[in-house]
């Protein structure tokens, strides 16, 4: 199991109520993660599809009690000029993966979540997520238990910036 506070990778913490298994495979994030033509992605649990014919596909084995979301941007991208004004451009594909991530996980739109969090995860968060680089990519995979919907619980298990 990874530390319970790994600083040298701000982009993933585990805490406690953390899923050692969970945790475990966002250590690994990079090895379940495939990028390809979407016709050679049909055995992703999930994918997220790029704006270039890509996809991302993630290929971990399917942990039992947990549901997985991905999203995943070029990291070279231009940035979205009126959501920059509204959000700022600091890490922009980072947080806007990692929102699009916990939207899905919540069964919120994202324009509902942008409205009532911005580009930002709240305090409370109980989600486990890893937002990393892969390749050209800005990819973020995230997790939460299932049932769990609500994103102010109050039980920690991940946090991180970038």
């Amino acid at each position: 199991m990874p530390p319970r506070s790994d600083l040298s990778d701000p982009l993933s913490r585990t805490g406690p109520g953390a899923g050692q298994r969970v945790s475990t495979l966002l250590a690994a994030a990079q090895r379940h993660l495939r990028v390809a033509p979407v016709a050679e992605s049909g055995g992703a649990v999930t994918r997220s599809h790029l704006d270039d014919g890509r996809c991302v596909g993630w290929y971990a084995p399917p942990v039992p009690g947990w549901r997985v979301a991905i999203d995943a941007e070029r990291a070279d991208a231009p940035l979205p000029a009126a959501l920059v004004r509204r959000f700022g451009a600091t890490d922009f594909w980072g947080r806007w993966t990692r929102v699009e991530c916990l939207s899905k996980l919540a069964d919120v739109p994202v324009a509902t979540w942008w409205h009532r969090h911005g580009l930002e995860v709240p305090p409370g968060t109980a989600w486990l997520w890893r937002t990393l680089p892969l390749a050209d990519l800005v990819v973020t995979v995230a997790f939460t238990p299932a049932g769990r919907k609500s994103c102010t619980v109050p039980d920690v298990a991940v946090c991180g910036t970038g």
